[in-house]
């Protein structure tokens, strides 16, 4: 499953950095930390179950309201913010259990329902989950999208072996 795989990446880098470097920007154009990083990823997986649950209820997702609402960067900015009030053992944490959770939701969804559109902006299934978890490399690789920058990073600050 690519959105595994890319967080497996994404953890594999993060055990090889010490406690200390977890708060130390240099992530994402080098504004972010590793730990803003997780945070950012786990906002998006979370706003993914979000939708699935949403449109389980046949109601609009709440991220797509708040993206016509508010916009990608303030959505962005939010999910930062609120991030950055949690220890980075504590975002570790939230971050793994949202993607497990979110990895159970995908795997719930019955083959069928995946090509079907409702409440999902005219298109199917995979692509609208497949869309909020995006990066350039395509659906579902948000997390594989961050892993060079973030390995870049790591190979700066890795722990001594």
């Amino acid at each position: 499953m690519i959105l595994a795989r890319g967080h497996r990446e994404v953890d594999r880098l993060i055990e090889d950095l010490p406690p200390r470097a977890l708060t130390l920007v240099g992530v994402g154009g080098g504004a972010w930390s590793p730990a803003d990083l997780i945070g950012h990823l786990a906002s998006w997986e979370g706003f993914a179950l979000d939708a699935l649950h949403a449109w389980d209820r046949r109601e609009r997702a709440p991220i797509d309201i708040a993206l016509d609402e508010r916009g990608l960067d303030a959505v962005n900015t939010q999910a930062l913010t609120e991030a950055s009030t949690l220890k980075p053992s504590a975002l570790v944490r939230r971050s793994r259990d949202t993607h497990e959770a979110l990895v159970a939701a995908v795997r719930a969804v019955p083959a069928d329902r995946w090509a079907k559109p409702p409440f999902t902006r005219g298109r199917p299934l995979g692509v609208r989950v497949g869309s909020i978890l995006g990066g350039p490399g395509g659906l579902f690789r948000h997390a594989e999208a961050h892993v060079p920058d973030l390995r870049t990073f790591v190979s700066g600050h890795a722990r001594p072996s």
